[in-house]
């Protein structure tokens, strides 16, 4: 049955689901602005410690001075670089190694106790060993994003492998399909929602690799903003780094979740 999109039904509904839309950034924006006149107004009263957590006005300053020289941008271009970098290569290893686990069984059987060790450990904890063995460039600090991505990667897309349908694989392998042509065919097809998904989730990850990464090594970056503007006592600059940290994952964020949407659309 065909859905009629001119019915009054259809349109009510529509409408209806974008007035919640509107309704749920409202309330959004109204909670961020309110959060920051609130620390404004506890800062200009001396009722929190400006020293510690600064103001939204002196970030806001700061912000303006360090995108009029241009130094923003290029710490912005550094780590958004690295960190889609990281991502894109996390991710699609991940998936590669997934593909190859819900191919041989054996190989699922081998492997799964080391990446439940490997999941178990702080990846963090190894970014130092990392950027000995890799460099002190950019090279460490993606391997580090690669390093603490890939590996929930390969656990969750190779669960989404396996939990298909049983029944769809054997009807396909009744009509004499190949591995290969399940894969492409039904595997794939299936969990592309769910891979998609598991990339907003990788963005965090990829973001958490570059920012430890910039923080050991690296000489620009939003990392390298935090960790010098903590060395120097410049509060303003760590939470103008925190912020532009936040915007730069939001609007990665955002473009996949586009992807989505036009996916879902077709």
């Amino acid at each position: 049955m065909r859905l009629n999109k001119r019915s009054e039904g259809y349109i009510n509904y529509i409408k209806g689901v974008k007035r919640e839309k509107r309704n749920v950034l409202f309330y959004q924006l109204l909670i961020l602005i309110g959060f920051i006149i609130i620390w404004e107004i506890l800062a200009d009263l001396n009722v929190i410690n400006t020293f510690l957590f600064s103001k939204p006005s002196d970030i806001y300053n700061l912000f303006i001075q360090y995108a009029s020289s241009g130094q923003l941008f290029k710490h912005i271009g550094v780590s958004v670089y690295e960190t889609v970098l990281g991502l894109v290569i996390g991710t699609v290893l991940g998936i590669l190694v997934a593909i190859a686990l819900w191919w041989s069984e054996k190989l699922s059987k081998i492997l799964d106790p080391f990446l439940v060790v490997l999941n178990a450990l702080p990846k963090t904890a190894l970014a130092p060993i990392i950027i000995v063995w890799v460099g002190a460039g950019i090279e460490g600090i993606v391997v580090t994003a690669v390093t603490i991505s890939v590996v929930v990667t390969i656990l969750s897309a190779y669960n989404y492998f396996i939990n298909i349908d049983e029944e769809k694989i054997k009807m396909l392998k009744s009509f004499g399909a190949s591995k290969s042509q399940i894969l492409f065919k039904l595997i794939l097809p299936a969990n592309t929602g769910n891979l998609i998904n598991l990339t907003k989730i990788n963005i965090g990850m990829a973001w958490v690799g570059v920012i430890v990464g910039e923080f050991l090594v690296s000489r620009y970056g939003i990392g390298y903003l935090i960790v010098y503007g903590s060395q120097v006592f410049k509060l303003d600059l760590v939470m103008m780094g925190v912020f532009v940290l936040a915007i730069c994952a939001w609007a990665m964020y955002a473009v996949v979740n586009i992807i989505e949407k036009i996916y879902n659309s077709r």
